[in-house]
């Protein structure tokens, strides 16, 4: 790495091992999304705002 000045090697890690890392992290967060066991979680988040309401709130007498 003799004469190469700052920029280029960072250009150089930044291109391979942080693009791996990136890569790797992103595949991380979708298989713990879509893991077996969260499913039960994912529908109980998504019914939060139907929680503890009878009838729309123009309907209310």
């Amino acid at each position: 790495m003799e004469g190469q000045d700052t920029y280029s090697i960072f250009r150089a890690i930044a291109d391979s091992w942080v693009l791996l890392a990136m890569f790797v992290f992103f595949i991380g967060v979708v298989v713990w999304a879509f893991r077996p066991g969260s499913n039960a979680i994912h529908k109980d988040t998504a019914g939060i705002p139907f929680r503890n309401e009878d009838k729309p709130a123009g309907d209310r007498e």
